[in-house]
């Protein structure tokens, strides 16, 4: 299709549409419930024996059913993780009050962050290729082996053609597709587009992060995931998916909806460390926040919360704290700070999920609490026990990844 329409690279980017598959709920109404009165989806897992393993919990997405979502002769095709994805944009595009049709399909895009992908399917797939040899595997499991399945499977199920792309860049995989979501409708290329992030809780990457001794229980102690507080000993593992719906606002506005909020500003940054291990120190998250607020020409007085990346662990969580310290401390201002790692624990495409919570925050005025935070490390403007209603202009997400990778957003009114 020849496309010869005018790119405007001042689009406003505003968010549309929510969809959520998570462990604290399905849908916007459900999760945001269950969040702002501070609820956990943290339980004992129930899908696999963890009975041999040194960590027994984590946070399950229960009560989904994809047949509520997805069309019978697409669902037999889809894995765990398409699944949440596709039903999670069809919640997203419900909630945009968008209709996908054959004059705007090649116009209607996807990005997905994913930072591992069907494991589940790809540990079956190799277990049939190494005991039976290429005869024995379900040439079915084949194409859900590659990380892009679940954006394929989503535009088969709505019926787009626009950019399809996966994003996979560690804890950060949600974030950066958002970014680039973003950058797509300013640059024109799409008018309607979904982004966030998606991750499972299986057996084989379950017990893979249990060797890596980053679950709690670390050192011992109570298993809970406890983000930014002095107890803290490792993070939780959790599952879910995060779409939110990207277009201009002259788009929504034409077409007569009200954005829950705008995508303002966008940082993006580094620091020299192992693939596997946190930074030495909190220069590079600085240096990233004050990109995106200098991108989005706001200032840090102007920003009123921040959706957080702690999950419990113990070098992220101090790294993290001691950044906004030094940043706050130099502004005389301290913005609120949640984080939603404590109620659905951390998939590593987590932003996606996010996102949602963010937007969801702005429309509504109120912040999340912290759940598991009962002894704050630094003297912070944390939000404890139970939901902070305030008016909320600007925010923050942050994006912080193992091998030190950043991503920060700020979403405006």
């Amino acid at each position: 299709m020849n496309d010869n329409r005018h790119i405007d690279n001042t689009q406003r980017v505003v968010v549309t549409g929510i969809g959520l598959v998570t462990p604290l709920g399905i849908g916007k109404d459900e999760f945001g419930r269950r969040l702002f009165t501070g609820e956990t989806g943290i339980a004992e897992i129930k899908s696999f024996d963890t009975s041999k393993l040194s960590s027994h919990r984590g946070a399950e997405v229960t009560n989904f059913n994809p047949r509520d979502f997805i069309s019978v002769k697409n669902l037999r095709r889809m894995d765990k993780i398409s699944l949440m994805t596709a039903a999670s944009a069809r919640l997203a595009l419900d909630d945009a009050n968008f209709r996908i049709t054959e004059a705007n399909r090649d116009r209607v895009g996807i990005i997905l962050g994913t930072s591992f992908g069907a494991t589940d399917i790809t540990v079956q797939f190799l277990t049939n290729l190494f005991n039976g040899g290429p005869a024995n595997v379900n040439p079915m499991l084949v194409p859900n082996t590659v990380m892009n399945a679940a954006a394929g499977h989503t535009s088969i199920e709505l019926g787009f053609r626009g950019v399809n792309t996966t994003v996979t860049h560690f804890a950060v995989s949600a974030e950066n597709a958002i970014a680039y979501a973003a950058a797509e409708i300013r640059r024109g290329t799409v008018d309607f587009i979904f982004a966030g992030g998606a991750d499972i809780l299986s057996e084989f990457y379950y017990k893979s992060l249990t060797k890596f001794h980053v679950l709690s229980p670390q050192n011992k102690g109570r298993e809970s995931c406890r983000p930014f507080d002095k107890d803290r000993n490792g993070m939780i593992v959790g599952e879910g998916c995060g779409i939110i719906c990207l277009e201009s606002l002259q788009s929504a506005t034409a077409r007569g909806h009200k954005p829950y909020c705008e995508i303002k500003g966008l940082g993006m940054g580094s620091s020299p460390t192992k693939p596997n291990a946190w930074p030495q120190n909190s220069d590079g998250i600085k240096l990233t926040f004050s990109r995106a607020l200098k991108n989005a020409d706001i200032s840090i007085n102007e920003v009123q919360a921040v959706f957080a990346a702690a999950n419990g662990d113990k070098i992220l969580d101090a790294l993290e704290a001691e950044a906004y310290t030094a940043i706050f401390d130099s502004s005389g201002k301290n913005p609120f700070i949640t984080s939603l790692k404590g109620a659905i624990g951390e998939s590593f495409s987590s932003g996606g999920i996010k996102a949602c919570a963010m937007a969801l925050s702005m429309e509504k005025n109120i912040l999340p609490p912290v759940a598991g935070l009962a002894n704050p490390l630094k003297p912070l403007a944390f939000v404890t026990e139970k939901k902070k209603e305030l008016e909320i202009n600007n925010a923050a997400l942050a994006g912080i990844s193992f091998g030190g990778a950043y991503v920060y957003m700020t979403f405006s009114k």
